[in-house]
């Protein structure tokens, strides 16, 4: 499975952007998808995830009611829609594919493939 992820940007503080992740795998059948993103001197840190089938939805409390994760099954692509941008959201953003039970989805163990990410810069 390849992820192939799109969408950053430089923006401005309040701005937003929608990130996009697409599979190669046919057929795309994850438990769950999830979202990482790791800045400059810190570590990978747990965003969104989103389930599957039931198109349930996590977020860290660092992003909760700004950001969305959705995902289309007939194209195979999962998306984060980043609303009200603020720079210490600037880091360079992963997909990951889990395909297997875990009690965890919000540790990157859990997590079977990665995209190679993209880059978000918010300016102040």
């Amino acid at each position: 499975v390849q992820l192939r992820e799109s969408g950053g940007g430089t923006v401005q503080a309040g701005d937003s952007l929608k990130l996009s992740c697409v599979a190669s795998a046919r057929p795309f059948t994850p438990l769950v998808m999830g979202w990482f993103r790791r800045a400059p001197r810190k570590g990978r840190e747990f965003v969104a995830l989103i389930d599957w089938r039931s198109n349930e939805t996590s977020y860290a409390d660092s992003v909760k009611g700004r950001f969305t994760a959705s995902r289309d099954s007939a194209e195979n692509t999962v998306y984060l829609d980043l609303n009200n941008l603020k720079p210490e959201d600037t880091a360079r953003y992963y997909c990951a594919a889990s395909y297997n039970f875990w009690k965890d989805y919000s540790v990157a163990r859990s997590y079977d493939y990665w995209g190679q990410g993209t880059q978000v810069d918010v300016s102040a």
